[in-house]
């Protein structure tokens, strides 16, 4: 084998059952050993819709104590057929929105370990929505090393450029060590929803945009997504929209910041909730998107939006108000699907 070497080790006996010689083959080519192959980073984005238990007595919104689960049993229900969307998804980190609180991570978590052996862990800080009292977090399988929220200065504020993110969560996921350390960071966000919140929602994506834009700069893995409230369809972003504020270009470069992932998928699997919108996107950095072949890198490779996983029947039209009112059997797990994007580690 051209530019190779074959080196054969053999072991002492006494180091073998049975007398057995044990022979190790080694590849070495260029002085090297050959890398061993990674796994692929799965990273997913899932909006749970009202993942709220059956305890009312922590939540003091008429609206949260409306929405949460009625009874002990419809929860159970409720945690157990999201778990199964994500045990058979096993995503290495999954953003979360519509969540209650830590707790109800936890619990899930519990139950995806006892169900398909995945050991997650569980990443939350408390929001201030105090209308929905609904919160974003992660669970993740992966190397957590810092995680955060993050605020505007009063100068900010009274610029009235920007408008604060109730539901947001920063953190910070890193793989190896030293000089060949890979890191990634993710922001997960719950955007102010509806027509008449268009402005506001732009100045959101601006603020997310003053945060990320350092570590852009800095030409690092960056990952924002979650439940955007997207205002536009993906083949139809306008110009100064709020997904345009959060891809378009810095001023002086000549790239755009982030790249909406969306066009990707097939048409057919666009839209990410039930009434056919495209409410929930990822958006990655330029570095996701080119090999550096010089040292342990992630890459995107692919990204799916698993309707099937979350309809169960006939997939449903609109069940806010009646949702436990629908046979178990018809009833889809959330009125949001997944997102799933696929890095390799090369």
């Amino acid at each position: 084998m051209p530019g190779r070497s074959l080196l054969i080790l053999l072991l002492p006996p006494r180091s073998c059952s049975l007398g057995a010689l044990a022979v190790l083959f080694c590849l070495v080519g260029r002085g090297q050993a050959e890398p061993v192959p990674k796994e692929p980073v799965v990273v997913g984005s899932w909006n749970l819709e009202w993942f709220f238990d059956a305890d009312p007595a922590d939540n003091r919104s008429p609206l949260a104590r409306q929405q949460s689960a009625p009874s002990e049993p419809d929860w159970i229900w409720k945690r157990d057929a999201v778990a199964d969307v994500i045990g058979k998804m096993a995503p290495t980190i999954l953003a979360l929105q519509e969540v209650e609180n830590r707790q109800v991570l936890v619990e899930l978590a519990e139950q995806i370990k006892k169900k398909y052996q995945l050991t997650y862990r569980v990443a939350l800080i408390n929001g201030y929505d105090s209308y929905t009292e609904q919160d974003v977090g992660y669970i993740y399988r992966a190397d957590l090393v810092q995680f955060s929220r993050r605020e505007q200065t009063r100068e900010m504020y009274e610029s009235r450029t920007y408008y604060n993110l109730s539901k947001h969560l920063f953190a910070r996921f890193q793989w190896g060590t030293g000089d060949q350390a890979e890191t990634l960071t993710l922001v997960n966000v719950h955007l102010r929803a509806g027509e008449k919140a268009q402005s506001l929602r732009e100045k959101q994506c601006r603020l997310i945009r003053y945060w990320v834009d350092p570590l852009l700069a800095a030409g690092e893995n960056v990952i924002v997504l979650g439940d955007l409230n997207a205002s536009e369809d993906w083949d139809k972003t306008r110009p100064d929209g709020d997904v345009d504020i959060l891809c378009r270009a810095a001023p002086g470069t000549g790239q755009r910041a982030l790249t909406d992932l969306h066009g990707k998928l097939h048409p057919s699997h666009r839209a990410t909730h039930m009434i056919g919108r495209q409410f929930d996107r990822i958006l990655v950095s330029p570095s996701l998107l080119k090999d550096r072949p010089d040292r342990l890198d992630l890459v995107y490779e692919s990204i799916q939006c698993p309707h099937e996983l979350v309809v169960r029947g006939e997939r449903d039209q609109d069940h806010r108000d009646r949702f436990y009112q629908i046979p178990v059997t018809e009833r889809d797990t959330s009125d949001h699907y997944p997102l799933l994007v696929t890095l390799k580690r090369k």
